[in-house]
């Protein structure tokens, strides 16, 4: 037989009663009574409705995040997990969030949808489209008459005037919005040519901003070919659109922000690139500048030009020693001739002939008469002398004469 302590069995049922998955995460709905808030800030209340009731725990950690606090006799619906006080052995509901009524039933059908759509894939962050850096043309869904057009179309002309604005208009809150909602998002998509889409109002309840938690919104943001910016509400204001949109936007005004470039920004940027670019050309042209005096420098290190120079006075001093060398052998070789021409003068029959001796030949052959053997008397003789010539007859023997 097992014995057990009173401790050990507590300890038990609270390990049984944290365990199950229901009574770890459950929303409760009913009536709250016997209301405290006791010195250390701790919430002390009973849940109950018209069978049977239940003890309920909030720390103080949680009760100074809570927006609205319930007062005894009103009907809330509280989220929270079921474990025991083993100290009493009474198991309590530990509170971590409470809502109104009315709200609370909305909240709960907003966290089943979120689940629903969260597990069908619809908020997975590799389906986020980046939006486009210089759209032409946006969509805006939103109401015609609602502060949040303003508000988008006073930024949007701020930041950057050169886009272009198209509105589909349709109602933002009520039982007829989600389907205008949905058909204003196809009409963009279809008919627009648009590059953005802007899904906005502004803010309000749980119960004003309802139809951007429709199903068929989400699922319409989702099918959008082209980047959805969801700026619903007020930035502690969470929709579904939020979670499916490309871009959650806290506000309208912060959904037209990050929509467009500031122009402003863009003419500082264009001016600090052209600056850049000045810069960056002048440095390139200054050092091309050293490269080119330091080549300039090896060039005229490097250049024929000197040897061109020195080759072409080395030209005229041998063109002037060759010129003096050939008159030098031109008035040699002319001496030379002067003397041959002297010595051939002296040797020639007219230089002969000019001191008065004559050539004798014998008229019928020619030939010159060197000996008196070789004329007889009645012999004809050309005589020729230094200035012309004449013919003549031997009329006598020729004489032999000797000399001494």
């Amino acid at each position: 037989m097992n014995i057990y302590r009173v401790s050990e069995v507590n300890s038990h049922i609270r390990f049984i009663l944290e365990g199950d998955p229901t009574l770890s995460d459950l929303w409760l709905q009913g009536e709250v009574s016997n209301f405290t808030r006791a010195t250390s800030g701790h919430l002390y209340f009973t849940l109950k409705d018209e069978k049977a009731q239940i003890s309920c725990v909030m720390w103080r950690s949680l009760a100074d995040r809570q927006e609205y606090l319930p007062q005894s006799g009103q009907a809330i619906v509280a989220h929270g997990h079921i474990s025991v006080y083993e100290v009493q052995g009474r198991y309590q509901f530990y509170v971590d969030d409470i809502q109104p009524a009315g709200a609370g039933l909305l909240h709960l059908e907003y966290e089943r949808r979120k689940k629903e759509l969260e597990a069908e894939g619809l908020f997975a962050e590799e389906l986020k489209r980046p939006l486009p850096t210089f759209p032409k043309r946006i969509g805006i869904v939103t109401s015609r008459v609602g502060a949040a057009l303003r508000d988008v179309l006073h930024v949007l002309n701020r930041r950057y005037p050169l886009v272009e604005v198209i509105l589909a208009p349709t109602m933002v809150q009520g039982n007829e919005a989600p389907p205008q909602i949905i058909q204003a998002i196809r009409a963009l998509n279809e008919h627009a040519d648009v590059d953005l889409i802007i899904v906005t109002r502004g803010g309000g309840s749980l119960e004003d901003l309802w139809a951007f938690n429709d199903v068929g919104v989400a699922r319409a943001i989702a099918a959008s070919g082209v980047p959805v910016v969801s700026g619903v509400g007020h930035e502690i204001d969470f929709t579904i659109a939020d979670f499916v949109a490309d871009v959650r936007a806290p506000t309208p005004s912060a959904a037209a922000e990050i929509s467009v470039p500031d122009m402003r920004e863009l003419k500082e940027g264009v001016k600090w690139q052209r600056d850049r670019l000045v810069q960056g050309m002048r440095s390139i042209v200054a050092d091309w500048r050293v490269v080119l005096r330091e080549d300039s420098l090896m060039l005229k290190r490097y250049s024929p030009q000197a040897r061109v120079m020195h080759y072409r006075q080395r030209v005229d001093e041998l063109w002037q020693t060759a010129t003096l060398h050939m008159e030098h052998r031109l008035a040699m070789n002319r001496e030379r001739l002067n003397g041959l021409c002297l010595r051939l003068d002296s040797l020639s029959p007219a230089s002969t002939l000019e001191r008065g001796y004559a050539i004798v030949q014998r008229s019928d052959d020619g030939e010159v008469v060197r000996s008196i053997r070789q004329v007889r008397t009645g012999d004809r003789i050309d005589v020729r002398v230094h200035d012309g010539e004449f013919r003549a007859n031997v009329d006598r023997e020729p004489e032999r004469i000797s000399y001494v």
